[in-house]
């Protein structure tokens, strides 16, 4: 039981924290696969302190909830993207024109 918990922990924090085995995976160029567990980490932090300063007072909980939800959509949304179509991520001047016919 506690080796089934053990790896079962194990997961979830890889699914969520290595960039080998979350949806980010897809992502080609690992630097910007780095940025973009950069700026969810960011947006979980900003999400968890204005839920924690929103619970102070319980009429404004409801935005502290909001935002909760919210970066929960956004990072489900970028793991999506970032299966489907990663090359999304990746700026255009690096993205390698087709070559015109030339007739």
């Amino acid at each position: 039981m506690y080796m089934q918990l053990r790896k079962s922990v194990i997961f979830c924090w890889d699914f969520v924290f290595n960039h080998e085995v979350s949806p980010l995976r897809h992502i080609s160029d690992v630097a910007v696969r780095h940025y973009v567990l950069q700026l969810l980490g960011f947006m979980w932090a900003v999400a968890f302190a204005a839920a924690a300063g929103s619970y102070t007072f319980m009429a404004v909980s409801v935005i502290g909830h909001t935002v909760l939800i919210a970066a929960a959509a956004i990072t489900v949304a970028t793991w999506t993207a970032a299966t489907a179509k990663p090359d999304i991520f990746v700026r255009s001047s690096t993205q390698q024109e087709p070559e015109s016919s030339k007739d």
